[in-house]
């Protein structure tokens, strides 16, 4: 499989899923939309992956790729049906390109936090293997408000309703992160968005202890990745 992934920080990449693909022989191929890279053609690929970023959906005016990037997923899903991994933005991107909204968390989660799986996360194929409730990695201070037509909710949150959603058969995203590797915090703390958001939910040693609370979780986020990885994988066969 080659898959094309859409990146909208160079340290915001697939993470531990390029250790999956490289070991299952897939590859893929980054475009940086805030580097200005060029959408390609996406008959040249067999999926797209969608990663997150410090903007926010709403925000053309500043990053005028974000309207050509909605159409270009809305093609790719609806138009060709191609499969579909969405993460945090790539999650609220897929809601709004298909007709629903993202809008301002009520109350932005920040930290290691539990997640729920519904009645359809945890009976389907996606979170297959996964507990009821785990915890992940959240770092958003946007949330999807209104799922679009013919989407279903896979898990949710006290503070985040839309935790995971499918779209049709072969459309998924996440709003948290379970593709974390141990420079993860690190690295995405250099982002002067996500640092400033950091400090105001956990104060000025905020990078320390989400460091320390990625560590003590690394190995399950790592197993739960895998996980995922293969459901994903199960479900981009044609139907």
């Amino acid at each position: 499989m080659h898959i094309l992934v859409l990146q909208h920080a160079s340290v915001e990449h697939p993470g531990i899923f390029r250790q999956f693909l490289k070991e299952d022989g897939h590859s893929w191929d980054a475009v940086n939309l805030d580097q200005g890279d060029p959408l390609p053609d996406l008959k040249k690929y067999d999926a797209l992956w969608v990663m997150g970023g410090p903007m926010d959906v709403w925000e053309e005016e500043k990053y005028p790729w974000l309207k050509d990037e909605k159409s270009f997923i809305r093609n790719a899903v609806e138009d060709l049906g191609m499969p579909f991994l969405g993460l945090c933005l790539g999650h609220q991107l897929l809601a709004e390109a298909l007709g629903g909204s993202v809008g301002k968390a009520r109350s932005p989660e920040i930290g290691v936090m539990d997640v729920q799986l519904t009645e359809l996360g945890a009976t389907g194929i996606f979170f297959d293997g996964l507990p009821e409730r785990f915890k992940s990695l959240q770092w958003h201070s946007a949330e999807v408000l209104t799922m679009p037509a013919g989407a279903e909710c896979l898990a949710t949150s006290p503070d985040c309703p839309v935790q995971a959603m499918r779209w049709n058969t072969r459309a998924f995203s996440m709003q948290f992160h379970l593709e974390v590797e141990p420079e993860t915090v690190d690295n995405w703390a250099e982002i002067n968005e996500y640092a400033d958001a950091l400090t105001q939910e956990m104060g000025p040693d905020g990078v320390k202890r989400l460091r320390s609370e990625c560590a003590q979780q690394m190995s399950k986020f790592n197993e739960m990745a895998e996980r995922v990885y293969i459901n994903w994988l199960h479900t981009t066969a044609k139907a």
